[in-house]
Order: C-alpha cells, then structure tokens, then sequence
C-alpha cells in the first residue's frame, strides 16, 4: 500500500459516505418523528436512480437536462412517497409497530415489481454527468471529477438540514415532534401534515441519493434491500433519529470500508488476513462495537416514551377443551394428508416446506411474543443448524439422527454467544444487533470457500434411506415441528415463560420481585435458537443442498412477515401465518412474473383490515359469536 492509493481510497470513501448519508438522514427523520421503521426506504432511493435515468433520456444530457432530471427525480419520489404516507401509513398509525414494518415490507414487494414491470430486469447505465465524466490526477493517480462532486454535495445537504432543523419554525417542530409527539398534537399542531411532510422530504432525500448515484453504478432491482440494510446500519451507528450522527456514521463506515480496500490482504501473528474481503460485513462490524460499547448510537439518547393505544396485552390462559380438541383435529388431518398424495404428488412437498417455515416463524414468535425482543437475523441459527447438520454429514460421515442434533446444538451455541450481547440492549437497537450477527455469519459461510463451498453452497446432504421418499420425509417434518411447537407452547405456559412475559412487560417490577431480566431474556435466545437450527436442519435435508441464502436478510424478513401476518400476540399466529406465506408464496410464484407485486398487495389488504393479524381476526369474529350464545 502506498501514500497515494491510501488518499485516493479514503477520497472514494468519502464520495460513498455521502450517498449512504442522504439515505440514512431521510431515514433517521422518519424514524424520528413517524416512529416507524420505513423497511421501504431502499425502494425509493432504487426508484430515485430509475426515475432519474429515464428523465435524462427524455431531457438529454446536457447540463440542464442532467441536473434537472437529478432534481426531478427526486420531487417524484417525494410526491410518491408523500401518497403512500397518506394512502396507506396514515391509516396504521396506532397499530403496532411492527404491523407497519410489515406494511412497508409490503411496499417493497409492490415497488420492486413495479420497476420491474417498468424498466425491465436488465441493468440500465445512466450517462456521465455532463463536465464531469473526466479525472483529476493525484499523487499519480486518477480520481473522477464526479466523486470529488458528490464529496461537497454531502456536507452541503447535511448543512441545509442543520438549518431547516435549527432555524426555523418548521423544523423546530419536527425536533419537538421527536422528542412528544403527542404533546405537540395536544398543543394544536396538525400532526397529520406535519408526518405527510416529513416522509416526504425523508424520500426525497432517498431519490435524491440514489438519483445522484446514476453516472456511477447501474439501476438495477437488487438495489432496495441493499441500501436498506446499509442505511439502517448508518442511522443505528449514528443514533435514531440524529442527523450529525448519521453524518458522523456515514463517513466512519465509508472510511473503513475504504481502508479495508487500502490494506487488501495483511498479515496478523503469522496468519495472513484479507481485509478487503471485509467489505462485505465491516459495517456490521462496527455496528456490534459501536451498539456494544453504547447501546443508543454515537448521537443518539434513549428513546422518548410513545403512548400508544393498542392497550396491554390479557394474561395467557391455558387452552380449553375445544382447543385442545381443535389441535388434535389438526394434527390427525395432518396425519391423514399423506393420503391424497396419489393425487396431488407435490402436496408432501409442498407440506414439508410449510411444516419448515411453521417451526422457523414459531421459534421466531418465542422471542418476539413472550419475550418481547424482534431479531432482524433470525436466519442465522436458521443457516448455522443448515450448515452444521450438513457439514458433519458430508465431512464426518454422521448418521443423520447425530446430524440433526448437532445442527440444533450449534444454533443454540451461536444463540447462546448472540443472545448474551443483545439482551444489553432493547428495541430498535437490539434488532439491529441482532441483524449485525445474522449478516457475519452470512459473510463467513459466504468467503469460506474450504469448509462451506462458498456462494456454491454444499450439495449431496440426503436423509437416510428409509426417509427418501417425501411421504417419508413428511412424517419425520411433522413429527419435529409438532413437538417443537407443542414444546415452545409448554415453555410459554411454564414459569419460565411467564417469567418472561413479565420481564417483557414490566422489566423494573420484575427486576424488584428478585428476577433476573437478562438471563430470562438470554435463556429465551437459547430456546429459540435450539428450534429454529432444527428447522434449518428439516431444510437441509429436505433440499438436498444448501447455499448461504440460508442465513441471508432475505429469509430473516421471511420469518418476520410469517409472525405479523398470523398476528404477534397469538400463540397460534406464527403457525398460520407460516403456512398461509409459504402457500401464498409458491402458488403466486407459479402463476405470474409479478409474484411480489400480488404477495404484498395482499400482506397490505391483510394488514390495513386485520391489524391484529389473522389469528387476532379469528378471535374478533368469534367474540361476538360467543357473546349472541350467552
């Protein structure tokens, strides 16, 4: 490494960190006001780039059709963003707030295959921007002029935002609003327009960054969960809701992005380590440090109290007779299924991955339910059990009973170490952390070519012989995910997990009446890191092969969708929303190219009229049945 590629690195770095900055302040604003995670603010940015390469072909390139088209683009993705805060986010308002992650989950779905529809699925070069497309020479070597552009353009806007924040009247009541929100309605201010606005400028921050983004990559479809997944790093690195901070975050990621470059490959204590390689997780890296070290961010301060009215959960109660009764009606119909595989082949298939996805989102509810913690990177001790169960049967020649254990016992062991640093946080910042975990285990299973086969995965993982064929299989998935769920639901019903509840609810009584809240919530990472390697071990061998999408962010928000689309705070919740996804998903799938679009129109409909999720519903339409009876 020389003097002169160090300085031309960090120079590209910080020419990164100002677009990752438009994107995590857009997201820290809503954030900070709206209190809701905008899962869809990687879609606008991806929609800024799109809208931006289709204006200045219609404008040409030259100077005033390329700054104009930037300018447009994002005024589009602000109005367009402004109509689905109004449409859609204005009405789930009070619903939980996971209810409207899951609302913007939806909207990804819809965005993505709209760009589709509209643009294509190839990657589509803007033009350079006109005056720029050359190069300075420093220190011998070439640096583009346009970096050197988008290196004052990020300050400038961070500027812009200190004043709009600090010097007038509007922005003084976005910081009041982020501080009560409430407060500010009750002294008369239209909270209503004032959400609109904010969303809307939070977007066209987003269009803008992806807009100015044209003349240096590609728009292309993969760019929504990309961006979102570095843009939620930036604001929890910052501090939620802290636009310094998120400046201050941006240029350290991008910095050290840039010096993992710089180094490429060093060698520490006689190992030789390739720090470039790091790109992929350094991130995520210093957000574990960072939310380890101080739990709110760089900037940031606790989150101020949000009195909602979704009202206090009812105590659990033990299930009566004719749920027992219904249980066991489920589970001989299951039972009996098998019989109409004559007819229908694909059904034990089709089975088997419902009764996978069924154990994944219920081991996910344990910890999002009774326990009161959302993991973002569930998926890792989903593709650890994967791994673990594959790895000892190719490598070691383990039969596969000792296969599926050890695959369970090593997303627990991961759960264990994971667990132990996030229960010190809560909230946002813990799911973050938890999403920093899932995204190192991706990245190793990803580089580690020797032992895991890379981006090719490991194939030739097949159950014993007696289990070959899918009726077989079927059996073996529903006798695990039966016992499974029916002991997770003993560990709800059991102190332990009335321990939980309580610590969940009111963690200082807890604390007060002599328990200890964060071995309680570090035991409930074990227990649902035990079930979910298990599920991710039926996968395994269910598939025949597998790749790192195991433990990828995509699979993680799988889990998330499945637990709100049954519902949260119902113990039969995840066990339908699992199945009513995984079937929604493959026969959509078959039907129409624009799977996506269809799969999060009816995640909306489902959200927008049954808040409480569809097990939540089942209860409401049973209610008043109950009460004409009496």
């Amino acid at each position: 490494m020389t003097l002169a590629s160090l300085t031309v690195q960090l120079l590209n770095g910080l020419a990164d960190a100002c677009a990752m900055f438009l994107v995590a302040a857009g997201l820290s604003l809503i954030f900070g006001v709206t209190r809701i995670v905008n899962f869809a603010h990687g879609s606008f940015y991806m929609l800024g780039l799109y809208v931006a390469y289709s204006l200045v072909d219609r404008l040409g390139a030259s100077v005033f059709g390329f700054w104009g088209a930037v300018l447009l683009a994002a005024l589009v993705v602000a109005a367009l963003g402004a109509a689905v805060e109004v449409l859609v986010l204005r009405r789930i308002y009070r619903a939980p707030e996971l209810f409207q992650l899951l609302a913007t989950f939806a909207l990804v779905l819809i965005i993505k295959d709209a760009a589709l529809w509209l643009w294509g699925p190839e990657d589509l070069f803007g033009p350079r921007a006109p005056g720029l497309a050359g190069a300075v020479h420093l220190l011998g070597r070439r640096l583009p002029q346009y970096d050197l552009l988008l290196i004052v353009i990020g300050p400038l806007v961070f500027g812009l935002l200190w004043l709009l924040l600090n010097r007038t009247r509007w922005g003084t009541l976005i910081r009041a609003a982020t501080q009560d929100r409430e407060m500010l309605g009750a002294l008369g201010v239209n909270q209503a327009w004032l959400f609109t606005a904010v969303f809307a400028l939070g977007c066209f921050l987003a269009g803008l960054g992806g807009a100015l983004q044209g003349p240096r990559m590609p728009a292309n479809l993969a760019l929504d969960l990309d961006t979102i997944g570095n843009a939620f790093v930036v604001v929890v690195v910052g501090g939620m809701g802290s636009i310094g901070g998120a400046f201050a975050a941006a240029l350290l990621i991008a910095e050290v992005k840039a010096l993992c470059i710089a180094l490429g490959n060093v060698s520490l204590f006689g190992l030789d380590i390739s720090l470039s390689r790091l790109t992929l997780v350094v991130e995520f890296l210093v957000m574990a440090a960072i939310l380890v070290v101080r739990p709110w961010g760089l900037f940031g301060k606790p989150l101020a109290l949000v009195r909602s009215g979704s009202g206090h959960d009812v105590p659990l109660r033990a299930p009566g007779r004719n749920a027992r009764l219904s249980g066991w009606a489920a589970l001989l119909a299951l039972l009996a299924l098998p019989l109409l595989a004559a007819r229908f082949p694909y059904l034990p298939v089709l089975m088997v991955e419902i009764l996978v996805a069924v154990l994944f989102a219920a081991s996910l509810h344990f910890l999002m339910g009774p326990g009161g913690m959302v993991s973002f990177g569930h998926a890792a001790y989903f593709g650890l059990g994967a791994y673990a169960a594959a790895l000892v049967t190719l490598k070691l020649q383990w039969p596969m009973p000792l296969a599926m254990l050890a695959g369970a016992l090593a997303a627990m062991a991961a759960a264990v170490l994971f667990g132990w640093f996030c229960v010190r946080l809560s909230g946002v910042y813990l799911a973050m952390l938890t999403l920093a975990f899932a995204q190192i285990v991706w990245a190793t299973i990803f580089q580690w070519d020797e032992l895991t086969g890379g981006s090719n995965g490991l194939v030739g993982v097949r159950p014993e012989p007696a289990l070959a064929s899918p009726v077989a299989y079927y059996y073996l998935a529903l006798a695990c995910a039966a016992l499974g769920v029916f002991l997770l639901r003993r560990v709800i019903h059991a102190p332990f997990g009335l321990a939980l509840r309580a610590a969940r609810d009111a963690a200082v009584r807890a604390e007060s009446l002599g328990m200890d809240v964060r071995a309680l919530q570090w035991g409930g990472f074990a227990i649902a890191g035990l079930f979910c390697g298990l599920a991710g071990v039926l996968f395994a061998f269910s598939k025949g092969s597998i790749s790192p999408e195991v433990a990828s962010v995509g699979r993680s928000v799988d889990g998330l969708v499945m637990v709100l689309l049954g519902g949260v705070q119902s113990l039969s919740g995840p066990l339908l929303g699992a199945a009513l996804f995984t079937w929604l998903q493959d026969l959509v799938a078959r039907e129409t190219d624009y799977w996506r679009a269809l799969l999060g129109s009816v995640i909306l409909l489902l959200v927008l009229l049954f808040p409480g999720g569809v097990a939540g519903a089942l209860v409401r339409l049973r209610k008043p049945a109950q009460e004409e009876g009496a």
